[in-house]
């Protein structure tokens, strides 16, 4: 089963480009909407004083993204930006790669597992002492669809980003410390 993925790409905005560069960006956003598989994209502009613009693209799956970035469509519209930026760096994300942090190879399956474990055991077991009277009359299946359905949301937005930020350390250990910006940036 194919997962949406996210390519962000970092560039740095030549020195007296950055209007002329947000009107090509804008270009390659509206390019991208008409694009099979794009599911959406957003730009994170710099700070007073840098120059660095971060762009974010997401697509349906990997195999919809290789065909925008090797598109004609797509290389025409980096053609017309040239000169409008410095060398970019591009990294794909997909799934819980998300949750590795911007520079880091994803850990291992095995490691990501058990952060997972570690994160939802805790939190099921008390979401099940707190509320497992009142769901116990329900049939199975309701009883798990209510459970998940308010589990899930809790898990992804708060505690497995805690569990991964906490375990930082383990999940990245040596042998997996790679500098993790990689995909086609151009």
């Amino acid at each position: 089963m194919n997962q949406p993925v996210t390519l962000m790409v970092a560039r740095r905005v030549a020195a007296g480009q950055y209007d002329a560069f947000l009107v090509w960006l804008r270009e390659g956003e509206a390019l991208a909407t008409g694009y099979p598989g794009y599911l959406g994209s957003g730009v994170l502009t710099p700070p007073p004083g840098d120059n660095l613009v971060q762009i974010i693209f997401r697509f349906a799956c990997p195999q919809t993204l290789d065909e925008w970035e090797h598109s004609d469509t797509r290389r025409l519209w980096l053609e017309r930006g040239q000169g409008l930026f410095e060398a970019p760096q591009a990294r794909r994300a997909q799934g819980m790669d998300d949750w590795s942090g911007a520079g880091l190879q994803p850990p291992p399956r095995w490691k990501q597992s058990i952060a997972v474990w570690l994160a939802f055991f805790p939190i099921s077991l008390l979401f099940n002492a707190a509320f497992g009277d009142y769901l116990a009359h329900l049939p199975l299946l309701p009883r798990i669809l209510l459970s998940t359905l308010i589990l899930t949301p809790v898990m992804v937005c708060v505690f497995i980003p805690l569990i991964t930020r906490a375990l930082k350390g383990w999940l990245h250990n040596a042998s997996s410390r790679a500098n993790g910006w990689r995909g086609s940036a151009r």
